[in-house]
Formats: C-alpha cells, sequence, structure tokens
C-alpha cells in the first residue's frame, strides 16, 4: 500500500501523540471525501443556467456559494468567453452581493468597486474570430480554484464549502486573472485566511444581532477588524511559536 508522509504543526502533532487518534484511519477517510469533491468539480459540464443546475454535483456548496457559481457562468456566456474564468467567479462574488467572502474583503479594506475597477482594467483573453463561443467547462485556472475552495475547507476543518473558501482559493490561485486582480489590491493568503477565521469566529452572532438592519455589512467588517482582534493575536502568537511568522 503506497504511503504518503503528512506534516502536522507542532501543536497538533503534539495533540495526536497525546490521544493516540487513529492517524491513518482519519486521514484516509479526510482523502476519500476530498477526492469525491474534486472529482465533482472536475466532472461539471455547464449545460444551459436556465434549465440545468451547473452545481447540482457539488454537494457541500452552501446556497451563496452554488449561487456565485451560477452568476459566474451567466457572466462569462454575456461576455462571450469561450471558458468560465477566474475573472467570472470573481465576478460572481461580487454580483451575489450578500456573502462572507465580501465581508472579508472589507476587513482587509478592499472594497467591491475597487475591485469591479481593478477587474475592468485586467487584460481579457482574446476569442478567435468566428461564431460567439458559449462557455461550456470552467477554464484551467478556475477549475484549480474550484479544487483549492474544497482544500481550504477541509484544511479549517469545514464540512462545507462556502464563498469565503472560494476567495482563499481565488487568492491561492497563481495564474488566474482574479488572484493576479486580489493580490495587486494587496489580498494575499495568509492575511485572507486569518480574515476568515476570524470571521467566522463571530458572524453568526453578529449577524443575528444585525438581522433587518440597513448597516449589516458594516457592522460586520467593523467586527472583524476591532472586536476580534483577540483572535488575530492568538494566531500571531501560535505562528511565532511554530516559526512561521515570516511566511
Amino acid at each position: 500500500m503506497p504511503k504518503i508522509n503528512v506534516y502536522l504543526p507542532d501543536e497538533l502533532a503534539e495533540g495526536v501523540r497525546a490521544t493516540g487518534v487513529p492517524v491513518s484511519a482519519i486521514c484516509q477517510r479526510a482523502l476519500e471525501q476530498s477526492v469525491r469533491r474534486v472529482s465533482a468539480i472536475r466532472a461539471t459540464v455547464l449545460g444551459d443556467v436556465e434549465s440545468d443546475d451547473p452545481t447540482a454535483r457539488l454537494s457541500q456548496f452552501t446556497d451563496r456559494t452554488r449561487a456565485v457559481i451560477r452568476l459566474a457562468v451567466e457572466r462569462a456566456r454575456a461576455d462571450g468567453a469561450p471558458e468560465v474564468g477566474t475573472e467570472h467567479v470573481l465576478h460572481g462574488i461580487l454580483a451575489e452581493g450578500a456573502n462572507l467572502a465580501l465581508r472579508v474583503l472589507a476587513a482587509l479594506e478592499v472594497e467591491p468597486d475597487h475591485v469591479e475597477r481593478a477587474l475592468a482594467a485586467a487584460p481579457v483573453p482574446e476569442t478567435p474570430p468566428g461564431e460567439r463561443p458559449r462557455a461550456a467547462r470552467f477554464s484551467g485556472p478556475a477549475a484549480n480554484v474550484l479544487e483549492l475552495t474544497v482544500t481550504e475547507a477541509l484544511a479549517l476543518g469545514h464540512n462545507y464549502v462556502g464563498c469565503e473558501h472560494l476567495l482563499l482559493g481565488l487568492v491561492g490561485e497563481p495564474d488566474g486573472t482574479a488572484g493576479q486582480v486580489l493580490r495587486a489590491l494587496g489580498v494575499d493568503a495568509k492575511g485572507t485566511r486569518r480574515a476568515v477565521v476570524a470571521a467566522l469566529s463571530g458572524y453568526t452572532h453578529l449577524r443575528a444581532q444585525s438581522a433587518g438592519q440597513p448597516e449589516v455589512a458594516t457592522m460586520l467588517a467593523t467586527a472583524v477588524r476591532d472586536q476580534l482582534r483577540p483572535v488575530l493575536d492568538r494566531l500571531d502568537r501560535l505562528e511565532r511559536h511554530a516559526g512561521i511568522a515570516g511566511e
């Protein structure tokens, strides 16, 4: 049977040794789930958005994340693109308008209109002359984003895939337009991941408190920046202890 090495942070490794959990069995189950999800993504063929759900096989994706993917497909076809690119996925996040990824961007002091302008200024791949194409598949970088999205969700120990994970996937993918745009705006993988962790620590409670209030977006973004500072400070201490503070 093939062997795959798994590297763990010091704190987690100590906990594994102390509890004696069956590492091999747990890793196998987690990898099986990951393989199923990634296989579903790769097998996705985009049909008619109006009659077929292009996200039907992405069972772990939240409703909002599915909505973002559908909006991305619609945008790609409206643009006459031959494939759904990472830029269309980022457009989908912006168009959906009420997802946690936008709250995370706000916490990083990146507003949606900044992203819109940067996307508009980004180079657009040329479409060969001839019949107007109809995007039926994800581009290579966009497919990688969806795989990275699942990986980020698994790494955070989540049993769902949300828009915050999708944002992490976009930032982490090196070749797509969306990642290049986000990184140019100062959004990097490490800072985004920390902001996601902080947001998830208080988002549910704050959303319940502010339900129906028009200032909900500002309230949530401010909370991530200010009220959740102890979470970020703890992450700093853990990173220094693990010797990865400079990564």
